[in-house]
């Protein structure tokens, strides 16, 4: 579905594919109901308790085989009946779509089969990409005989963009019927002590999660990865939670977290980036620049399709934003052919040329500027050096140097000019960083923008200028901005050592929940999109990167662990890093980390041996399979022997 998209230009949007399994269940005994959704495993169920018989309708989105959608209707009698008992399945289903023009196709091993094509390209001359819909055809009723006690029936959709991918999901899906397994878990990270808060982290994994592909790497996989939008899969038709495009979001708010955990995921974020290198090439050319400049909304093509031309013409920093996800995907796996066969360097060289192309040079201070944007605070317009864009520019230009020479690759002298004279602007006075030239401290703002600097940026500061920074924006910042942004401001107090002070922020998020089945508003209001990922992404990123104080870096995955009054313990399962599965827990005064015996879905040749490498100077080998204890303190997680990394070549 996620790359599925109809219309030309401002008016791309995902496509609508009709689900055969919107069906109700219905009897006439009259009974109890109940609606669940267990965000550990993913299924939905909805069970109805009668004096004679329990029935439960269950639906979920199969876990290792994505392409499929399993519905199962399982009938259990509380005592025999002389009759038999029979329940009502009224569907609304029909094969039509507004985006797609479906026809019938031959029926396959008993399952109806449609497809259609979509109608309009992203482009003129563009894909138009095909849908194929199998599914078992879903009786009007379902009888349980007198002479049995329970029965269950299994309901199937594929999904697929051919005939033969749709036929070969639909064949393992067939397959599956007996064991009938989701399986495994979403659940990578918990805490004890505070339920709302520990319900809202397994909540926002769960939603992340599955607007990912598939976990497995033997999946069927007939759609390639489309990327991630702000209200998942579930949204984003016409004129609806933008149109599904993919933003900044994904690789800001939504990837960190992800790429901790699933490396294979992740690279799926930077290959998708890859795949629109012509659109951003495009995109900058129709500028007038050099290099590659990735669309503010992205669909397909990478050919920019927001439907205001000055948001992508000045929302530049996204080529920061890129380029700092594929960062941190290197440090975390060191998997250089990301960057060679895989095109990686083509992004991070691309950015940095266009860049250089951008800036304009100020002979009076001396310094390189960018004029005329707009900060990832969208409150302003055509502004000159936003701190953020500045500060993520010259990240990336560093990092295209960084790549040059362990590519062999020689970089233009003009990227680390520009990265080492680009204003970044400061306020010596105030000790703090303005947002944009010209701003005024105490300015309304919409959301997280300068306090972006520290984390994710990890911007060279004084705890003095962080402490300012997040002051001067807090109090300003709209009550009812976009939901991600507490929790970057928490974040930061977590990096200053005041953890109640977070917890405070931390509680505004909760105000985005919106209940029973914690989905996420854009607004603390309710408002805007739902379901909102980019600020399940900030939360998560708050919790996984604040209390455990993660930072990935180019030598070591440094740690700081500081936990709030109301939270016991956090466990982080599952930890990603060079080749190894690591598990944490961490307590009030101690930490405990074991790395898993041989790692899966790794991004890296082979797992690194480990030691721990705490702040007082302690060095703990890490052996796998064992447990390592010590006081709660700040520390690194290092390659054996390596005072500095031995980068591969």
């Amino acid at each position: 579905m996620g790359g599925v998209y109809n219309g030309e230009g401002g008016t791309c949007h995902r496509g609508n594919i009709p689900c055969p399994l919107v069906v109700q269940m219905k009897m006439a005994e009259v009974g109890r109901h109940t609606y669940k959704l267990d965000m550990r495993t993913g299924v939905f169920s909805h069970t109805v308790v009668t004096p004679h018989f329990e029935t439960a309708q269950v639906l979920y989105a199969h876990r290792q085989q994505s392409n499929l959608l399993v519905m199962e209707v399982l009938f259990k009698c509380s005592e025999t009946s002389a009759e038999p008992i029979t329940i009502q399945l009224e569907s609304s289903f029909k094969p039509l779509s507004d985006d797609i023009v479906f026809q019938n196709a031959p029926d396959y091993k008993g399952g109806r089969h449609v497809f259609g094509q979509t109608i309009s390209a992203e482009v003129p001359g563009g894909i138009r990409p095909f849908v194929h819909l199998i599914w078992t055809p879903i009786a009007s009723t379902l009888t349980l005989p007198s002479d049995q006690s329970q029965f269950s029936w299994v309901f199937l959709v594929a999904v697929a963009g051919s005939d033969e991918s749709v036929q070969s999901c639909y064949d393992t899906g067939l397959g599956l019927i007996d064991t009938g397994d989701l399986r495994p878990s979403h659940l990578s990270i918990e805490v004890e002590g505070a339920e709302s808060l520990n319900r809202a982290l397994i909540g926002c994994m769960f939603y992340l999660l599955s607007s990912f592909s598939s976990l497995s790497e033997e999946a069927n996989a007939p759609f390639e990865f489309g990327g991630v939008s702000p209200g998942g899969l579930s949204n984003g038709s016409e004129d609806e939670d933008y149109h599904g495009h993919v933003f900044w979001d994904q690789e800001t708010w939504m990837y960190p977290s992800v790429a901790l955990f699933y490396p294979r995921l992740a690279r799926a974020v930077l290959e998708y980036r890859v795949g629109t290198i012509e659109g951003a090439r495009a995109n900058a050319q129709q500028m007038g620049y050099k290099g590659l400049k990735f669309a503010w909304e992205s669909a397909v093509t990478g050919r920019d399709v927001c439907p205001e031309d000055i948001y992508a013409e000045q929302e530049l920093h996204i080529n920061g934003d890129v380029v700092l996800a594929f960062q941190q995907y290197f440090y975390l796996t060191q998997d250089l052919e990301m960057f060679r066969e895989g095109r990686g360097s083509e992004v991070v060289w691309g950015v940095a040329d266009y860049w250089v192309s951008r800036v304009t040079w100020d002979p009076t201070n001396q310094q390189y500027h960018i004029k005329g944007v707009i900060p990832p605070d969208e409150y302003y317009f055509t502004v000159d050096n936003s701190v953020f864009t500045n500060a993520v520019a010259q990240r990336s230009l560093q990092f295209a140097v960084e790549l040059s020479g362990l590519l062999a690759h020689a970089a233009p002298p003009a990227w680390q000019d520009v990265a080492d004279k680009i204003k970044v602007p400061f306020d010596p006075e105030l000790k703090y960083h303005p947002e944009f030239d010209g701003y005024t401290q105490g300015n309304r703002v919409k959301q997280a923008d300068v306090v972006l600097l520290g984390y994710p940026l990890a911007m060279s500061m004084t705890p003095e200028v962080r402490r300012n920074d997040l002051e001067a924006y807090e109090a300003v910042t709209d009550p009812l901005g976009p939901a991600m942004t507490w929790g970057m401001f928490a974040l930061g107090w977590l990096e200053l050592g005041e953890a109640e002070r977070a917890q405070k922020l931390l509680r505004k998020c909760f105000k985005n929940i919106q209940k029973p089945f914690q989905v996420w508003s854009e607004s603390a209001d309710g408002s805007g999109c739902v379901n909102f990922l980019t600020g399940t992404g900030g939360f998560l990123q708050a919790v996984l990167f604040g209390y455990t104080g993660f930072r990935v870096q180019r030598e070591h995955l440094a740690f700081a662990p500081l936990l709030s009054q109301e939270v016991d313990a956090l466990h982080v399962k599952g930890v990603s890093y060079l080749g190894n599965k690591m598990d944490w827990m961490v307590k009030r005064g101690e930490v405990s980390v074991s790395v898993r015996k041989p790692a899966e879905e790794s991004g890296s040749q082979e797992p690194s041996a480990f030691e721990v490498v705490l702040n007082t100077g302690t060095t703990i080998p890490l052996t796998p399979g064992q447990s390592v204890r010590f006081p709660r303190q700040p520390g690194q997680i290092r390659k054996v022997n390596s005072g500095s990394y031995g980068w591969p070549v």
